[in-house]
């Protein structure tokens, strides 16, 4: 089943709102980079740079983004500031195009067994809100769903998870607070695959008491889940937090050293000008960008697609 085909798509307004802090700053920054020119020059190029690296978009991929328009410019000697809109857009979406990386990513396998969704993140990041989202979404496509609470670590933890399954109406596997994760994780796929379950989300600690402590209980919980589904966890769920910029990076880099994740969603995006970490992630780690939170709602997490993410950040106002 096709996690595109499952997810309603949302109405345009909702990206065009979600994302307006972020177009609102770019275009201010825009403006000021490109004032009394008509021609893009080099002096506009120096000023587009820092817009797009000041949007959180990150260096490494404003650099590229820069080439591909100095390369426009020498083909088009007289490319006017005017069009430094279009051609901006242009190449965004080109380059994450480009460097977009398992196309077949949102395809779920058809088989008797649950497709499994552990989820990784640092705690504040919006891991709770994103599972209960996903669920409610899951759900609501008429696809039945279990998560499991086997960030034991912190009591908050699992009560919060506690409230959000009620509030979706999707049952929880949880343990009392210090138990072994990768039990609950057993107990939760033991359950799943007994009732035939469709889906499975894991919850997992946001922070243990060092990186190799992480990586070990990450691997841990998936060496548990594989003794029942061979080739479980299916999809290794990265939450970040689009709203902390540059800090999105470094959680990103640390998580990817630490577990195999193959998909991203970043969350609260409707709340900063920093929407240009989409960009730059999506660039930079060359995996998949799946989700966008766009808002507190249920409804308010959305497949990301690239062209329409480029055509809500550059559309006039």
């Amino acid at each position: 089943m096709s996690v595109l085909g499952i997810f309603s798509k949302e109405k345009k307004e909702n990206l065009n709102k979600g994302l307006s802090k972020t177009k609102e700053s770019v275009f201010k920054k825009l403006s000021r980079a490109i004032v009394g020119k008509s021609n893009v020059d080099d002096e506009v190029l120096d000023n587009l740079e820092e817009v797009l690296i000041t949007s959180d978009v990150g260096v490494d991929t404003t650099i590229k983004i820069i080439e591909r328009i100095e390369n426009r410019v020498k083909n088009d000697k007289y490319l006017g500031t005017n069009e430094l809109n279009i051609i901006l857009k242009e190449e965004i979406e080109a380059l994450l195009e480009e460097n977009e990386v398992n196309k077949g990513s949102y395809v779920m396998p058809d088989t008797n067994e649950p497709y499994v969704i552990m989820v990784v993140g640092v705690n504040g990041v919006g891991k709770t809100t994103t599972i209960a989202k996903l669920a409610h979404q899951f759900k609501k496509a008429g696809k039945s769903v279990l998560i499991g609470a086997a960030d034991t670590y912190r009591a908050a933890a699992i009560d919060q998870l506690k409230i959000w399954a009620e509030r979706v109406d999707v049952p929880l596997i949880k343990q009392k607070m210090g138990s072994d994760p990768a039990s609950v994780a057993y107990d939760t796929l033991s359950s799943a695959i007994s009732n035939k379950v469709d889906i499975v989300i894991i919850d997992t600690a946001g922070r243990l008491h060092n990186k190799a402590n992480l990586m070990n209980e990450l691997s841990k919980i998936r060496k548990v889940m594989q003794k029942q589904i061979q080739d479980a966890p299916h999809e290794i769920l990265l939450i970040l937090d689009g709203s902390t910029g540059q800090n999105a990076f470094e959680q990103a880099r640390e998580f990817i050293k630490a577990t195999d994740v193959n998909a991203i969603a970043l969350t609260k995006l409707d709340g900063t000008a920093k929407g240009g970490v989409v960009i730059g992630i999506s660039d930079q780690f060359k995996i998949p960008v799946k989700y966008i939170g766009i808002g507190e709602g249920l409804e308010d997490l959305q497949v990301f697609n690239k062209s329409e993410f480029v055509d809500s950040l550059f559309l006039s106002t």
